[in-house]
């Protein structure tokens, strides 16, 4: 069983930063791939972030140079630290693993979701 635990969401003045935290824990053998996604009401789910293998990351052009991910192996833990926020950065913020519990099992799952609200 694994789990993925994102923390960190929370209410933000424009211009205001946050950092989440995913912290994967249970049977992991191997990770593919680590990222973010983020869905806004009435959008889709859309990418944010991401580590394509264990050292590049990856960013979606709207949140270049605002946020940065970073990951801390030792914890199991990702992490997103978003920096000048702004109202259009507001959604749910979803944590994404790619991993092999086994050297044959792949699987994806999602973290529960965690609200970033950007507002004056």
């Amino acid at each position: 069983q694994v789990q993925l635990v994102e923390s960190g969401g929370g209410l933000v003045q424009p211009g205001g930063s946050l950092r989440l935290a995913c912290v994967y824990s249970g049977r992991i053998f191997s990770i593919n791939t680590v990222g973010w996604y983020r869905q806004a009401p009435g959008k889709e789910r859309e990418y944010v972030a991401g580590y394509p293998d264990h050292y590049t990351t990856d960013y979606a052009d709207s949140v270049k140079g605002r946020f940065t991910i970073s990951r801390d192996n030792s914890k199991d833990t990702v992490y997103l630290s978003m920096d000048n926020l702004q109202p259009e950065d507001k959604a749910i913020y979803y944590c994404h693993l790619n991993f092999y519990a086994t050297e044959e099992e792949e699987y994806k799952m999602w973290g529960q979701g965690t609200q970033v609200t950007v507002s004056s």
